[in-house]
């Protein structure tokens, strides 16, 4: 290998895949786009390698955000699994927490991940408290493996009942079943979930043995391709937290790759927000298939405990709190039979694509409808050198739109960009005033291929402060690759009032969490900068049901806070996001986490800034476009030679082969020292001039 260090970003989308690439040497780094290759993404991600022009045996580390778990889950594409369970816990899945699709509908379909011919059950017992009623039997449950293997199952879930309390009848189990068990698809609950409450843990365990093989196979393909042409470096996951993994950890617990790609781009958002001098930021991630949102407040990520994927298919796992809908630039808009407009969240992906792409689809796009406003310039679109057909997208949104309600093609076309809108601000208010942020305090930081099109429309619907639009927009996720730290998150159950707590065996649990996740890091072969830990504890009032996620600051080395330190953290947490603390209620100590950060060498953002001069900026070439209902003549720049301080009056249209940004006529456009566009709303007294 040659002493040169590239570190590759790589972001697998539903329509590109993207990538960011930075010589660690000098600095230099260079972004790159390539089709996404939908069932066999890994001849995607190959082709993306190539264009960066790069011998495979001068990189370092390759960092892949990967949606193929996410794809998995949202279309159901499982392995067969099995599960095995304690007699009488068969129907765990299925049972649920008796929630319902429909909250006052009669009727609801749901279908486990797991079938119920294949989950079986063996006699063991463990009781809440950790004690062994029923030692499991060996032979039983290599029996039942057997059974399962003879009905075509492929990867097997093991979660008994109180294994959080006790794994030490699971453990028999598991080394019995890895001993006969084909392969390594093999899920054990408390490996996977050590966590009080069964249902979240069965469903976790359930979901990564469905997932195990999908991903499994996807690496396997991906790493021998790498060797084959060269690759010996590291090949890291990113997770769902927004730190990083080896791609063997992602094998075993591919369940904490569910939102890889969209976590990334968070991670960049934050740091990109915070040298910006933004500590409260919406981020819209808008690609070809989805828009997604995320929070960072006061320069941290929110972060969830658990999400579902669809109805019952709930997964417990740490992971940075995003919230989706199908409106993304390949989001299909369709008339349904009410007469009323849709858009989504069927998306035409990257092949056939959108009808303007030339590729056989003939129903419109939100990406065609902006072609058809010109707000995309069909002869220079983003991510390729391919001219568009705007004739097609034209064709399209007149006969699946425009004729059906009676409209003209432009009225149709804007319509469908406003619905696009309103589902984008809908997802925006829920991550947003509907848990007591105000977003006018807030700025929209629109990133992927298309969310720079739609930022002034939401900065006006829902009164954001600013926009700010990242060097990169269309690579963002890929960047936040090359960003994200090694991250590890432990998780133990303890389920003791506070004022009976030991708080010795606490600390020692601690520092034991933090050892395993130190000596993890040691044996990655990635180097860091610096380590640290993270201790957070789970607590609520006895009685309640929902807990408080509580950041404490824990010595490693001996020591621990007092109760009543203790207490005043769940009350600060409790007075932020609930209101006055309940005086008089005792305290429960529900779990303990231990989140293991390795820190990577970081990448300096201001090698991003304009490299231009100062001189004023001169429009390229000038288009019409519709603006506010109307067509107007808009200034287009390109985006990378303006220099930093000047600022673009709209309607304008900044160009850059990986977006457009568009300049709604009520905005101006500053270019900050890093490179940033800063969209801000043009005073009243200025626009009345």
């Amino acid at each position: 290998m040659s002493g040169r260090r590239i570190t590759i970003g790589i972001d697998v989308g539903g329509t590109f895949t993207d990538l960011f690439f930075l010589d660690e040497e000098t600095g230099a780094f260079s972004v790159g786009k390539a089709p996404s290759t939908r069932g066999a993404e890994a001849d995607g991600v190959l082709v993306g390698l190539a264009s960066g022009g790069h011998a495979l045996d001068t990189i370092a580390t390759i960092v892949h955000g990967t949606t193929v778990a996410t794809n998995a889950l949202l279309e159901r594409r499982f392995a067969v699994a099995g599960l095995i369970t304690t007699k009488g816990f068969r129907d765990a899945l299925e049972m649920r927490r008796r929630d319902r699709p429909a909250t006052w509908g009669l009727r609801g379909g749901f279908e486990p991940a797991i079938a119920r011919r294949h989950r079986v059950e063996v006699n063991e017992r463990t009781l809440a408290d950790g004690s062994i009623e029923t030692p499991v039997d060996v032979a039983e449950v290599v029996t039942r493996a057997r059974e399962l293997l003879s009905s075509g199952v492929t990867s097997v879930a093991l979660a008994f009942i109180n294994a959080h309390a006790n794994a030490a009848n699971e453990r028999i189990a598991a080394q019995a079943l890895r001993a006969i068990w084909p392969n390594s698809h093999v899920t054990v609950s408390s490996e996977i979930l050590p966590e009080i409450r069964e249902f979240e843990r069965t469903s976790s365990s359930a979901l990564n043995a469905v997932l195990q093989p999908v991903v499994a196979e996807y690496l396997d393909r991906l790493e021998t391709r790498l060797l084959q042409d060269g690759f010996a470096g590291s090949l890291l996951i990113v997770q769902s937290n927004g730190g990083v993994m080896s791609s063997e950890a992602a094998r075993a617990r591919p369940i904490r790759t569910a939102l890889s790609g969209p976590a990334a781009g968070v991670i960049a958002a934050a740091r990109i927000a915070s040298a910006a001098g933004f500590p409260n930021v919406v981020t819209g991630d808008v690609g070809g298939t989805s828009f997604d949102v995320a929070i960072i407040a006061n320069g941290q990520t929110e972060r969830a405990a658990q999400t579902s994927i669809g109805f019952g298919q709930l997964i417990r796992t740490p992971m940075i709190e995003i919230s989706t809908v199908g409106a993304g630039g390949g989001s299909i808009a369709f008339v349904d039979a009410g007469g009323i407009l849709n858009v989504g969240p069927e998306s035409a992906g990257s092949i056939p694509g959108p009808a303007c792409y030339g590729q056989g689809n003939e129903r419109p796009t939100v990406t065609d409808a902006h072609v058809v406003l010109g707000r995309i310039d069909a002869s220079r679109p983003i991510g390729g050198s391919r001219a568009l057909d705007a004739k097609a997208a034209w064709q399209a949104i007149d006969v699946h739109v425009a004729t059906p309600l009676g409209l003209d093609v432009t009225a149709a076309a804007e319509a469908i960009v406003r619905v696009a809108n309103a589902r984008m601000a809908n997802a925006i208010r829920l991550v947003s005033i509907e848990r007591g942020h105000d977003p006018r305090q807030f700025a929209l930081m629109p990133f992927g291929g298309g969310g720079a099109l739609h930022a002034g429309a939401l900065m006006r619907e829902l009164n954001l402060m600013a926009g700010l639009v990242p060097p990169y927009p269309g690579v963002t996720s890929a960047l936040g690759c090359v960003l994200a730290d090694m991250r590890y998150d432990f998780i133990e159950t303890i389920n003791t009032p506070l004022d009976t707590l030991d708080l010795a065996a606490l600390s020692s649990a601690v520092s034991r969490l933090a050892r395993d996740g130190f000596s993890m890091l040691d044996t990655s072969g990635v180097h860091f900068e610096r380590r640290e830990a993270h201790v957070a504890l789970d607590m609520l009032y006895i009685g309640q049901t929902h807990t408080l996620n509580v950041t404490v600051e824990w010595p490693l080395h001996g020591g621990a806070p007092s109760r009543e330190g203790l207490k005043q953290s769940f009350d600060a947490r409790y007075r932020e996001t609930r209101g006055a603390p309940l005086d008089n209620m005792r305290l429960q100590v529900l779990n303990l986490h231990v989140g293991v950060v390795g820190v990577r060498a970081g990448f300096d953002l201001a090698s991003m800034a304009p490299r231009a001069t100062g001189h004023p900026p001169i429009p390229r070439t000038r288009r019409l476009a519709h603006f506010d209902g109307a067509w107007r003549e808009a200034d287009v720049y390109d985006r990378l030679s303006l220099p930093a301080g000047c600022v673009i009056h709209g309607p304008a249209f900044l160009e850059q082969p990986d977006t457009t940004i568009m300049v709604d006529s009520f905005l101006t456009a500053r270019v900050d020292t890093l490179g940033n566009i800063v969209l801000e709303a043009v005073k009243a007294e200025k626009a009345n001039e």
